[in-house]
């Protein structure tokens, strides 16, 4: 399979400036069908060519690729379970007491979904409690709220059991076993795509974090922060597809697997499992031919992965969106036009089947 005309589309996505460059990676379990790069890492302020190395701010990717699987290895090693509370880790108000891990990863805590962490604290030492001091935006478990803040608490909790930062943690516990070299928090390249132009810093963002709440977190946070290529998000993606396996070994088990792409909140207006967003019959970045029960995330800079529940296809596509602004929408509708097509050659492919 060469995927010619999803290629195809991805340069014409291009040419109509949804996003200056795009790495992608189509797969299936231990098979690679494609792995290219196209356009520019920057347009501004000067063009430079993107490659099969440079470095893509991942943004909410991060949640996923770093905090959850961290989580996930915590419950494995009898450090943490689903259904652990707030309080046994933090001093929480009252209302906030009953929210549970699970909660955290299924985006159901209550907790607000964002506000800028710089325009309620003095410091990144006052972010957990500004966050924990903020009202809840409904009740606890009731319905999905996407929300960085609740994940930015998820990180501490993480860092309190594991008694490191979350950049180490992620190291240890997740890129180091999977090989994963080039992604990291604060990275030091001079091959990564370039975000938004930053008004306070008056410079196109290379390497700085585009999240605000990350970059005031000094560029490690568990809601956004990471760096990553194509190669590393192949390698993650190609985990995923394998139902937690990787290179003969079980990186995540059967049934810590299993458990997050559970779907927890089919009667709500989202579904999730801990940390993916699950693909049901509403409109989903997935597009409309991956099955229902596929998973994935995306990331507000352009990035993306998703994995067939049935066949196990992956696609990741990297993008720079935000280089020409945040406003620059255009990816939302093309990527499920990506994935449709995508998913229509390879099972237009019986070969690929298994």
């Amino acid at each position: 399979m060469d995927f010619d005309e999803a290629i195809k589309l991805i340069k014409e996505a291009i040419n109509n400036r949804y996003f200056p460059s795009a790495a992608i990676a189509i797969g299936q379990k231990d098979k690679i069908f494609i792995k290219k790069v196209f356009g520019y890492s920057s347009i501004y302020p000067k063009k430079i060519y993107a490659d099969m190395n440079t470095l893509y701010d991942m943004a909410s990717l991060t949640k996923v690729m770093a905090t959850t699987m961290v989580a996930y290895r915590f419950i494995e090693k009898g450090l943490l379970h689903l259904h652990d509370r707030l309080s046994n880790f933090l001093t929480v108000p009252n209302d906030k007491e009953d929210i549970t891990i699970l909660n955290l990863l299924t985006h159901t805590s209550g907790l607000t979904a964002h506000f800028l962490l710089k325009d309620k604290c003095k410091s990144k030492d006052e972010a957990i409690d500004a966050i924990l001091n903020s009202p809840l935006c409904n009740d606890i478990g009731s319905e999905v709220v996407y929300s960085c803040m609740g994940y930015i608490i998820l990180g501490k909790i993480l860092e309190t059991i594991g008694n490191m930062k979350l950049d180490e943690l992620s190291s240890k516990y997740v890129f180091e076993p999977l090989g994963m070299s080039n992604t990291k928090f604060c990275p030091k390249s001079d091959n990564i795509a370039a975000t938004e132009f930053d008004t306070d810093l008056e410079v196109y963002l290379k390497g700085i974090v585009h999240d605000e709440n990350a970059r005031y977190l000094e560029g490690v946070s568990a809601n956004a922060g990471l760096f990553s290529d194509i190669h590393d998000s192949a390698v993650f993606a190609q985990m995923l597809s394998n139902r937690g396996k990787i290179n003969g070994k079980q990186f995540i088990s059967i049934p810590m697997f299993n458990a997050g792409i559970h779907n927890y909140t089919y009667n709500m207006s989202e579904s999730r499992g801990l940390g993916f967003s699950i693909k049901d019959t509403r409109e989903n970045p997935a597009g409309d031919l991956f099955p229902i029960g596929s998973f994935g995330h995306t990331g507000y800079t352009g990035t993306s992965i998703f994995v067939d529940y049935v066949t196990g296809l992956y696609v990741v596509l990297l993008t720079n969106r935000v280089h020409y602004g945040r406003e620059n929408e255009g990816i939302i509708r093309f990527r499920k036009l990506l994935h449709n097509n995508i998913v229509t050659e390879f099972y237009n492919n019986k070969g690929a089947i298994k």
